[in-house]
């Protein structure tokens, strides 16, 4: 973009400083205009001709160059300036800007009207650089713009986003008492807000007190444009309460911003204003009303709206299509389609897109291949986004290798929408490696990769040696300040565990949007780091971002992993002073929240409340329900879910399933077993290794076997599971011989795996396999013992009756014994009978735990066994002093 007093221009027109020294050109034969009836030229007046040629629906060409040269023959052109200005006008229109600049430098005195002509045929016909830069020449020469000369200018700037340039009109404006001109500042207006410079455009809007609607219009617009729904509804009001009545245009706009935040209740008070106003005639505002209930979820009341309109378009149409497909409703969305078709209505890309988007599910497989076939016929099969649609569609069937076909059959590979959805259909379907390959080749074949391809290889990138180097490549491309590459970036380095970085790129990202708020505040809650997270939440609220129902969730989410009911009541009351309470995301998270907080009271009346209960927030609230034991309200819920055709998830049957295994209910254990079996996920790892446990509490072992061998691919969990179930049964070879299966089948044991090994080792009595595992667990999987390791290690000594040696190990232990390994030790020597070394010990206990009644009672027990009544009654007297008890027993009998 170039500056009004730049030097290039007087090279670029200096045919244009040429004219004012030259005469007009004439043809030496020009053609003859005239009439097959009549012997001469017939007169004519040329106001009433070019009225009558320019309205007409295609002026043309070749008509154009006809009239020239019968203008040219009569002198008329010469002498007359609103033939000449019309002439240029109507090369314009013809879209021949060649010709229209040819007679432009003929005019021997061009005025404002020639050169707002020629301003305003660059623009209509999209050539904005050449109108900005002949509105330049306009005002190098000296001529003096008008109102119509600044609106041409202005839109010319808005289409190139040069908001530098459009401060510079504004100041010859002002200069030139126009500031005050309706059509001018709509035009400046809307310059600044379609550049993102939303500020500047209130700056201009609020400089004069103003009520025409266009202005009003330009303003409203462009807050809705840059997503300031909020800001829009009050410009709305204000225009309201100024007596300034709102048109179609002002009601389509404010009902997209409606739509935009799913704010159902204020768009029905602008329906009620659009029928007060009489615009509900209007295709635009019809199609708005539509948008809005769609969006809102409320498909039956747009199907109802959309049969009223006396007209429809394909807008309207696309927008109901739309509708059916983010309810999942999408026979419906197909149904549309096909009347559509049958009334033989219009149809764009967009159409098509939001009918893939509808078959875009495995169970719509013949409906995408007859789509398919449909496009091929009507022609639509070249257009560069159905085809991206087409490839996401297959990609989300999970014909993944038919993707890879349609692009490949691509002639033009430079759309780079072609490249984005192929590298985005391999990071749907995790072929990372593919998705990769793919971003290197683009860099091969000299294509600049846009913000939509950065943020698809970011998502399945899991190296943070790739990562940084794809971080690099942003920065030289200048992608870094994308607002959703930069979310990606932060995203990718939390998700390889480096916060530090994640932090850094967040901090650096200008103009944060709420996904990236809600993205950021999610990973420092993933990653442990609540308290960092409520932090930047905090600093949300002070910037004066306003957080969506993805924020409060996150923060939700935060309070849920660290158990805080405080923060998560003050987010709750939050949510609700903002409209959001009533949010399923939210309502689910709040559920989720008291839930895990003990709070089931609260989490019942957040449900109970729930408009629309989806699956998670059931799961949330039987999974609650079944971790605090409450097994009756949980299977009561389950039931409800089972009634209303809910999906059940594997954390639900898990949850259950666990809390089975706690209270020891075999018989319904084994119920919801069978129903597991019936919906086809026995399999499913997470759902198999409760299962097991299940079993393996109540006592089945063989149950457990023939569960684990159901399980397709057995995880860490599974396998551990099984290895723990026959240490606890005494199962000890059994409990090694799946262990070695496990390191057969390629995973690697972690800590918990080891406690089992080790515990089966200890109810054998083998003491070289004890050491052996003991010893390869830093040696061969660089896992550091711990307490539990060591006690195991103990319980398998004392077993075998070397309670010297197990005191040694003790002794001799990298880290310092806890109560639970001296505990151990305590029980080892009462079962052998060795009271100086049970003393010993259980004083150990006593110092590091004085409120362990367990270590008071197994003192007292080895000193009554040798007689030792005095040492007796002085430890129930240092019981009773501290006011510790023996936890009297409990039976299931």
């Amino acid at each position: 973009m170039i500056p009004l007093t730049h030097p290039s221009l007087q090279t670029k027109f200096s045919i244009f400083g040429r004219k004012f020294a030259s005469s007009i050109a004439v043809s030496e034969n020009p053609l003859i205009f005239h009439d097959r009836h009549a012997p001469g030229l017939s007169p004519l007046d040329p106001a009433q001709f070019f009225n009558r040629l320019i309205n007409s629906r295609n002026p043309g060409f070749r008509g154009a160059k006809i009239f020239h040269a019968h203008f040219l023959k009569t002198n008329i052109f010469q002498s007359d300036m609103f033939v000449a200005n019309s002439l240029v006008d109507l090369y314009c229109k013809s879209a021949d800007m060649v010709y229209a600049l040819k007679l432009f430098e003929e005019i021997p005195r061009p005025n404002t009207v020639t050169w707002n002509a020629m301003i305003s045929g660059y623009k209509q016909n999209s050539l904005f650089e050449d109108s900005w830069r002949t509105f330049c020449m306009m005002h190098s020469f000296g001529f003096e713009p008008n109102e119509f000369t600044y609106g041409s200018a202005l839109s010319a700037l808005s289409a190139l986003q040069s908001p530098l340039c459009g401060k510079q009109v504004y100041s010859l404006v002002v200069k030139n008492g126009l500031f005050s001109n309706g059509y001018v500042r709509s035009g400046i207006i809307d310059l600044f807000a379609k550049s993102c410079s939303l500020g500047d455009a209130l700056r201009v809007f609020y400089d004069v007190y103003c009520e025409n609607v266009v202005c009003w219009n330009a303003i409203i617009s462009g807050a809705v444009k840059n997503k300031e729904n909020w800001v829009a509804f009050d410009l709305f009001f204000q225009m309201c309460h100024r007596f300034v009545m709102p048109n179609s245009f002002t009601f389509s706009s404010i009902l997209t911003a409606c739509a935009a935040i799913e704010e159902l209740y204020l768009g029905k008070g602008v329906q009620g204003w659009v029928i007060k106003c009489g615009a509900g005639n209007d295709v635009v505002v019809g199609t708005a009303i539509i948008d809005l209930y769609a969006r809102c979820g409320d498909m039956d009341e747009a199907l109802k709206e959309f049969w009223r309109m006396p007209v429809r378009n394909v807008v309207s149409w696309t927008a109901m299509i739309s509708g059916f497909v983010q309810e999942d409703d999408f026979i419906s969305a197909l149904q549309f389609f096909k009347e559509m078709t049958k009334l033989e209505e219009e149809i764009n890309n967009y159409t098509i897109t939001s009918v893939l988007s509808a078959c875009a599910d495995v169970n719509m497989v013949k409906e995408a291949i007859q789509i398919h076939c449909w496009i091929f016929k009507t022609g639509f099969y070249s257009d560069s986004i159905v085809k991206a649609s087409l490839m996401n569609m297959y990609s989300k069937i999970g014909d993944i290798d038919l993707s890879e076909t349609l692009f490949k059959e691509t002639e033009y590979l430079k759309d780079l929408s072609m490249w984005a959805a192929m590298i985005s259909a391999f990071a749907q379907n995790e072929r990372s490696g593919k998705a990769i390959d793919m971003f290197q080749k683009m860099l091969q074949e000299g294509l600049k990769p846009n913000n939509f391809c950065i943020s698809s290889v970011l998502s399945i990138v899991n190296s943070l040696n790739l990562g940084r180097q794809i971080h690099c490549y942003t920065l030289k491309a200048g992608l870094v300040f994308d607002v959703s590459v930069g979310s990606s970036l932060f995203t990718m380095y939390s998700k390889c565990g480096s916060l530090v970085e994640s932090c850094e790129v967040f901090q650096q990202i200008d103009g944060k949007d709420n996904v990236s708020w809600a993205s950021m505040i999610s990973g420092l809650a993933e990653h442990g780091c609540a308290d960092q997270a409520f932090q930047l939440f905090r600093e949300m609220l002070f910037e004066e971002a306003v957080p969506d129902e993805m924020t409060l969730t996150a923060v939700l989410t935060a309070c849920s992993a660290i158990h805080s009911l405080i923060i998560g009541k003050e987010v709750h009351g939050y949510a609700l002073r903002g409209g959001f309470g009533k949010k399923v995301l939210v309502s689910g998270a709040l559920v989720n929240l008291y839930s895990k907080c003990g709070a089931l009271d609260m989490a019942r009346r957040v449900f109970d409340l729930m408009s629309v209960k989806d699956p998670v927030s059931c799961s949330s609230l039987v999974s609650g329900y079944a971790r605090n034991e409450c097994i009756e309200d949980a299977l009561l819920l389950f039931h409800e879910m089972q009634m209303d055709n809910f999906e059940v998830g594997s954390f639900t049957l898990s949850s259950l399933l666990g809390a089975l295994s706690l209270l020891n209910r075999l018989g319904i254990g084994t119920q919801l077993h069978a129903h597991i079996v019936k919906i086809g996920l026995e399999s499913e790892v997470s759902v198999g290794s409760s299962l097991i446990m299940m079993y393996s509490k109540c006592g089945s072992i063989d149950d457990c076997r023939k569960v684990f061998e159901h399980i397709k691919k057995p995880d860490l969990i599974s396998w551990t599971t099984m290895i723990a179930s026959y240490a606890q049964h005494g199962k000890g070879v059994e409990a090694l011989t799946v262990y070695e299966h496990m390191k057969e089948s390629g995973i690697n044991p972690d800590a918990v795996t080891f406690i089992g090994v080790l515990s089966a080792c200890s109810h054998n009595g083998l003491v070289e396999e004890g050491y052996f595992h003991l010893n390869s667990m830093a040696k061969d999987y660089g896992i550091e013992p711990n307490y539990r390791h060591y006690a195991c290690m103990v319980d398998l000594l004392g077993r075998s009756g070397k309670l010297k040696e197990a005191e040694n190990l003790i002794k001799n232990m990298p880290i310092e014994p806890d109560s639970l390994v001296w505990g151990t030790l305590v029980a080892a020597c009462k079962m052998h009978g060795d009271t100086e070394l049970g003393k010993l010990a259980a004083k150990r206990v006593i110092e590091l735990e004085p409120c362990d009644a367990g270590a008071y009672v197994s003192l007292s027990n080895m000193c009554a066994d040798v007689g030792q009544w005095e040492e007796v009654l002085k430890i129930r007297h240092v019981m009773e002093g501290i006011g510790v008890k023996k936890d009297p027993g409990l039976s299931f009998v």
